[in-house]
């Protein structure tokens, strides 16, 4: 399973937020360390366990 992902520098940190939930953003000291966190967050949005969670999604007009 692959997302993709949103990320930048600034100053010493990496900022990121998955492309499926803007609304959440995480950091990390090292790209890798953004990365495990994007992951962390994605398991927490998508089990369920947090109420009112903004997504975004495609919707296909005829």
């Amino acid at each position: 399973m692959k997302l993709k992902y949103v990320y930048w520098q600034e100053k010493n940190h990496w900022l990121g937020y998955l492309e499926e939930f803007p609304d959440y953003w995480t950091q990390g000291q090292t790209l890798e360390e953004l990365q495990d966190n994007l992951k962390d967050l994605y398991r927490d949005l998508s089990s369920g366990e947090i109420p009112g969670v903004r997504r975004i999604a495609e919707l296909e007009l005829s």
